[in-house]
Order: structure tokens, then C-alpha cells, then sequence
């Protein structure tokens, strides 16, 4: 059957379904193929069941802060493993359900189940069905990466594909890469009574550039579990379990996470047929501002494109996308300030310009510790490092990164002002109330102002009438 609609948009994750909004809003027809399940990898498999798992862990983690608290029987509490991702579940299907209830309306009788397979510019295949389209949209999203060689333990290993699905969870695990799903994740299952080992092949976890937030990272989570980083690893079957060995340590486990990033969903698409560029894992390159592949008319956006995996970021290029594939004429958009967050505890939070893109000679850093932070002691979530990174002339904010309780919204304000291309002295003459974990912000903005050479004199904190 041949069907011919004004845009094809491929994959209806979250992207796909920002690309979709713009346009029908630009009143276009329009065709979805979807190959695999419905819902979106932050409702299904990602950012909201894995969040309700790091709540559970971080409600049962509190305990231990109980008794010093003067409350008594923290020792009776346990945790039912199986109960909780039953839990988890019911959280996530509803997710993934406002997800359909939301967009139901608009796929229906619009979506084409199947691998999309490009024949040439203008047109696809899907199975028996052939689509001609004026743009095409490709946000097609990512799958979970397995080594060739430990696919013959497939029913052992855990990705956060599958994880969710679990009806308990296993009594210990090797979390296999320590970015920031492994650290969310393995921290997380520690906290929940798991005998975690975590385990990265670099020296450097997290996606952590500053030095100094890494060695306070690794100093804090080795506190929960074992950290072992910068040796290759060994898998082999052993008394029903696997043996795992990297370097001198090794470890018996019942099963592997494995978090070692993800691939794009781009194999059979046969992307060559198009006439654009291709990267060497088969993405097509594109203008971040436009999302256009080329000079085709051909968009990407999301997971896909190796990018900012992130929902907020993939809402954005879907809405770029969705509005150039359904316009006559292409508009180039301003990307927003980087923002990222890990969910651990301490939060890992990075914000605008990364620690290898400053000019060291021509920046100053404000740094607070959380030790003597009031609030945070309070809390007793004391540990880790603030780090602000501004112009040494002006003061001109340029990034941060945080490892802090509350770091989410911190980091939030913090991305904030960077876009507004404020400076230390605009932030500090802002109201900081007391006590709040703002104020370790506010110290980390003094230390900073200190060290800027036009420094306007006097009180930073008070603006002159």
C-alpha cells in the first residue's frame, strides 16, 4: 500500500511526540512509525521509575540517621524487595499511561508499526507499505549497549530496559559502568540492601570534568559501595553466579547491570539512501540549531543523535524539528544553557560551560565545602562540594558544578542566571534567606567575587542607592 503524507516522523518517544505537537499545530499531514512499544523511554525505562526507585532507597536509607535523632526503632525496619518494585511499577505504568491518555487522539490512525526503511530522498518503506513524504523526522531513540562476548549470560544481566520488570531484586550485583545511570542505580540498590560492586573501565565516573568534585564523589560513594575504576573487566560463570574480575579485584555476583551507554537506533534504517553525511556510528550530522541533517529536508532529534540525552533537551529539538519539517523555510533557534543532573545522594549537577572548555588562565573558582554548612548538617547531608567558575575580569558567570544535597535546584538557579549572563555581583545582591542550602551557594559567590579583578569595591552583597 503507498501513502503520502507531508511529514514522516520516526520513533514516537518524547521527542517525536514534541516534534509531532508542531505539527499538527502547523496543520500538516502526517504519518508516526513506531517500531517497538508505545511510551517513552523517560516514562517506561527511564528518568520516572528510576526516580521512584531512588526515593524508596533514599525513605529507607533515612534510618540510619534515626537514632541520632533521639528516635527509636529504626533497627526494625526492613525492606520487602519484591514489594518494592511492585511498587515501582504501578508508578510507572501510570507514567507511561498519562503518556498514552495525552497523545492517544493524536496517533490515532496516524501510526505504522515497524522498522522504517529508507528507499530514497522522499521515500520509505515500512514492511509492505511504502510512505512518501515531504520531511521526515527521525527521533528513533536509543537501546541499551550488551558486549558481544556476555550475551551468553543474557539471563543474568540487567539494563534499565529490564530492570523494571524484575519481581525482586537480585541479593548482589556488578553495576558495569559508573556514569550516571550506574551511580543513580547502583547507589540506589546499595541503599536498598543489595551488595552492589561498582565498576568502571576509566578512571573517571560520573561524566565528572572537575577534578575536585570527582575525588569528592568517589571519596562519598566508596563510603556505600566499592568503587573499582580504570581496569578492564573479566566475566565467567561460577556456581550458578558470575565471577567478575577487574584487575586484582574480583567478586561473585547472581547478575550484572550493565550501564555502559546506549546505542542509536539507527541500524536498517539504510540512513545512506538519503544523501547525507553519516558520523561513524551511522548518525547522520546535523546543525544543532536547526536539527537538520544536511541540506536535506531530513531532521533529528533526541536520544538519537548522541547529543544532550536528556528530556528537556530532546523536547526542545523536538519542537525544532517538528516546526522546520512542517515549514517552508528553516528557522534557526538559541539552545539553552546546559543542565545536568545525576540523582544521587549528594546530587552530581553540571551546569553551563564544562570544566574542559575554560580558559584556566582567565578564570576564577568560588568553592564552598558542605561540612560546615548549617543547613546541611542539619539535615545531616553535609558531605560534598560546591564549585562556581566565573570570568577573572568581570565575573561573568560561565558554569558550575555541584555535589550537594538539594544540588537539583541549585543548579536550576545557577543555569538560570547563566543564560541571563549575569555576574557574581548580580547574584550576590540577590536575597539569600537563613538557613537555607542556598547560603553554601552564596559563600561559593563571595569566594568567587573576591578573586575578580574588577571588583566594584565595597560590600559585594549591597547594591549602593
Amino acid at each position: 500500500m503507498e501513502h503520502n503524507v507531508d511529514v514522516v516522523i520516526i520513533g514516537a518517544g518524547s521527542a517525536g511526540l514534541y516534534a509531532l505537537s508542531q505539527v499538527i499545530r502547523k496543520g500538516k499531514s502526517y504519518l508516526i512509525v513506531q517500531n517497538g512499544e508505545l511510551g517513552t523511554t523517560c516514562s517506561r525505562v527511564g528518568c520516572m521509575p528510576s526516580k521512584a526507585l531512588i526515593q524508596v532507597a533514599e525513605d529507607f536509607h533515612r534510618r540510619k540517621a534515626l537514632e541520632r535523632e533521639g528516635i527509636e526503632g529504626s533497627e526494625q525496619l526492613s525492606v520487602d524487595k519484591e514489594e518494592v518494585m511492585e511498587f515501582v511499577r504501578e508508578l510507572r505504568d501510570m507514567f507511561v499511561e498519562r503518556v498514552f491518555a495525552s497523545n492517544d487522539k493524536r496517533l490515532k490512525d496516524h501510526i505504522m508499526n515497524g522498522q522504517a526503511e529508507f528507499i530514497k530522498p522522499g521515500q520509505l518503506r515500512v514492511g509492505e507499505d511504502t510512505v512518501n513524504f515531504s520531511s521526515v523526522v527521525i527521533t528513533s531513540g536509543t537501546t541499551p549497549v550488551i558486549p558481544q562476548a556476555w550475551e551468553v549470560f543474557s539471563g543474568r544481566v540487567i539494563t534499565t530496559d529490564t530492570l523494571f520488570e524484575l519481581n525482586e531484586l537480585p541479593e548482589s550485583v556488578a553495576v558495569i559502568g559508573l556514569g550516571v545511570i550506574g551511580l543513580e542505580i547502583g547507589q540506589a540498590l546499595a541503599r536498598l540492601d543489595v551488595d552492589v560492586t561498582g565498576i568502571d573501565m576509566a578512571e573517571q565516573i560520573g561524566g565528572i570534568e572537575d577534578p575536585e568534585i570527582h575525588l569528592s564523589v568517589i571519596e562519598t560513594l566508596a563510603r556505600e559501595f566499592p568503587l573499582w575504576r580504570g581496569q578492564a573487566v573479566e566475566v565467567t560463570e561460577e556456581d550458578g553466579g558470575l565471577r567478575v574480575t577487574a584487575g586484582e579485584n574480583s567478586v561473585r555476583v547472581d547478575s550484572l547491570l550493565l550501564s555502559m551507554g546506549r546505542r542509536p537506533n539507527v541500524a536498517g534504517m539504510k540512513l545512506e539512501n538519503l544523501g547525507i553525511e553519516l558520523n561513524p556510528q551511522g548518525v547522520p550530522l546535523y546543525n544543532p540549531n536547526t536539527m537538520q541533517c544536511g541540506d536535506q529536508p531530513v531532521f533529528i532529534a533526541g536520544d538519537v543523535n548522541g547529543d544532550r540525552a536528556v528530556l528537556h533537551e530532546a523536547g526542545d529539538e523536538g519542537r525544532i524539528a517538528g516546526i522546520n519539517a512542517a515549514s517552508d523555510s528553516l528557522q534557526a533557534y538559541k539552545r539553552k544553557t546546559p543542565l545536568a543532573i545525576t540523582f544521587t545522594d549528594p546530587n552530581i549537577c553540571t551546569v553551563g560551560r564544562p570544566w574542559s572548555e575554560l580558559d584556566q588562565q582567565q578564570t576564577v573558582i568560588g568553592q564552598i565545602k558542605m561540612a560546615p554548612v548549617g543547613r546541611a548538617l542539619i539535615m545531616t547531608k553535609n558531605r560534598g562540594l560546591i564549585r562556581i567558575y566565573g570570568d577573572k575580569k568581570t565575573g561573568k558567570l560561565l558554569g558550575a558544578t555541584l555535589f550537594c544535597v538539594n544540588g537539583e535546584h541549585l543548579a536550576h538557579l545557577m543555569a538560570w542566571c547563566i543564560q541571563q549572563d549575569l555576574t557574581v555581583f548580580d547574584l550576590l545582591r540577590m536575597p539569600f534567606y537563613h538557613p537555607a542550602i542556598e547560603e553554601a551557594l552564596q559563600a561559593a559567590l563571595r569566594d568567587m567575587a573576591s578573586q575578580v579583578e574588577d571588583n566594584p569595591g565595597g560590600v559585594p552583597d549591597l547594591e549602593k542607592l
